[in-house]
């Protein structure tokens, strides 16, 4: 029997992939198995394109951002599922393990429905996969976040101005909630949330009126200002994304215009994902990386692993897949469901608004 392991890594990079990388290959090579790693996300898999992996490969990538593998948004056609399959059996291996966001493993769940041999590792800096307490990457982000609304206090406080600090976040705002909690924004503006103009502006002249004249805005991406999200393109990608960017620009101009105080918006974009991980990401990632290499050498696939709690378990497919209609097609099609912000936790951060 093959005792052959394959990984890939999709979609958006993430803090955290090697050491998943670094962690499978361990913890398989010490049972006798061999590693892959295909190249780019699932193109590398359509081609074959893929490098050994052994102890050498994966030393000293720990700490390191990005991934050796490299990755790629692509969403195979059924016809490219196909080609996967037969690449697959033809490279003998026994299990394939995806790790990557809610993109990455709606595909991983379409060859698991296919009866082929798949485990997923949860990818996201936005933590809004389900199914999942957490996913490695977001610690490092919200780390990141807070610095940087750390670092414009004193610019806003100094110039009298209202900073608007744009963050990661297209569904969910758990980047933004973190680290507007950690880092003492004024408001926190979340795709969950509505608020409107005035609500935003009668905080900020409130604080005004005691003596705090400035204020620090901290707004995901994914806000809906005035009915809808801010585009920079409408475009969609290969799996019906939009581009979003410049709510914290549109915020900004809105902002000045109705409070008449001076406003400036800062748009942290990839740098949140960007760089080493933090210590709590490393290993997470690496307990996610074991985890997925056992599941793998007991044959226990169409699983994820999850964070549940403290411990680190293997979770159906199935269990966390919900069917959706496709934007490009008006077809059904199976995604990972989405975690969301809940409204109490919103609730709380409400008390330090203003």
């Amino acid at each position: 029997m093959s005792k052959r392991i394959a990984m890939m890594t999709g979609g958006g990079d993430c803090p955290g992939l090697n050491a998943v990388i670094r962690a499978v290959t361990r913890r398989a090579l010490m049972e006798g198995w061999e590693i892959i790693g295909f190249r780019n996300g699932w193109v590398g898999v359509i081609k074959g394109d893929y490098i050994n992996l052994d102890r050498q490969r994966v030393a000293d990538i720990l700490p390191l951002g990005g991934t050796i593998l490299g990755t790629s948004r692509t969403n195979p056609t059924e016809e490219q599922i196909v080609t996967i399959a037969d690449n697959l059996k033809k490279l003998g291996v026994t299990t394939l393990v995806a790790i990557g966001g809610d993109d990455t493993l709606s595909v991983a769940s379409r060859l698991h429905k296919k009866g082929l041999p798949v485990i997923g590792v949860p990818k996201t800096i936005d933590n809004d996969i389900a199914g999942t307490d957490q996913t490695f990457g977001f610690d490092t982000a919200v780390n990141i976040a807070t610095e940087a609304i750390d670092r414009v206090h004193t610019t806003a406080e100094s110039h009298s101005r209202v900073l608007v600090v744009e963050i990661m976040g297209r569904q969910a705002g758990w980047i933004a909630l973190y680290a507007g909690l950690a880092g003492g924004a004024d408001v926190v503006l979340l795709p969950e949330f509505s608020m409107t103009l005035d609500e935003i502006c009668n905080m900020i002249k409130a604080r005004r009126a005691t003596g705090k004249n400035y204020s620090i805005v901290a707004v995901a991406e994914g806000f809906k200002l005035g009915g809808g999200t801010v585009l920079q393109t409408k475009e969609l990608d290969a799996f019906g994304h939009v581009r979003l960017g410049g709510i914290a620009e549109r915020l900004c101009k809105d902002i000045e215009k109705a409070t008449g105080v001076e406003s400036r918006s800062v748009v942290l974009g990839h740098t949140q994902r960007g760089g080493t991980p933090t210590a709590f990401d490393r290993v997470l990632s690496t307990r996610y990386g074991v985890k997925a290499a056992e599941l793998a050498i007991s044959g226990q696939t169409g699983k994820m692993v999850a964070l549940r709690g403290t411990d680190i378990v293997g979770v159906d497919f199935d269990s966390v897949i919900t069917e959706q209609i496709d934007k490009k097609t008006g077809k059904p099609k199976l995604r990972m469901g989405n975690r969301s912000v809940p409204k109490e936790l919103y609730d709380m951060a409400k008390v330090f608004f203003g």
